[in-house]
């Protein structure tokens, strides 16, 4: 256990975090399942752009690295293109 004032915060404060980031991804690969279901090109193109916006905003915050969000994107780009 942690025997420095800093050190307590420091557990507590990433603690606090983890929670959040493990709901913000949850989050994300929600939306990335539900995209992933459709099947009309029109739904597709409708809800492409709000699901990259949450990919971008969770590398924006360090939750998920810059490169994964860039494949993600990518790989929902060709998807809504087929």
């Amino acid at each position: 256990m942690a025997n420095h004032k800093s050190a307590k915060k420091n557990i507590r404060s990433s603690a606090k975090k983890r929670l959040s980031n493990r709901l913000y991804a949850k989050t994300m690969r929600n939306s990335l399942r539900d995209f992933r279901a459709l099947t009309e090109k029109s739904a597709m193109i409708e809800t492409v752009s709000s699901v990259i916006e949450k990919v971008d905003k969770l590398a924006k915050k360090g939750v998920i690295h810059k490169n994964k969000a860039s494949n993600l994107k990518s790989k929902l780009m060709k998807q809504a293109n087929k």
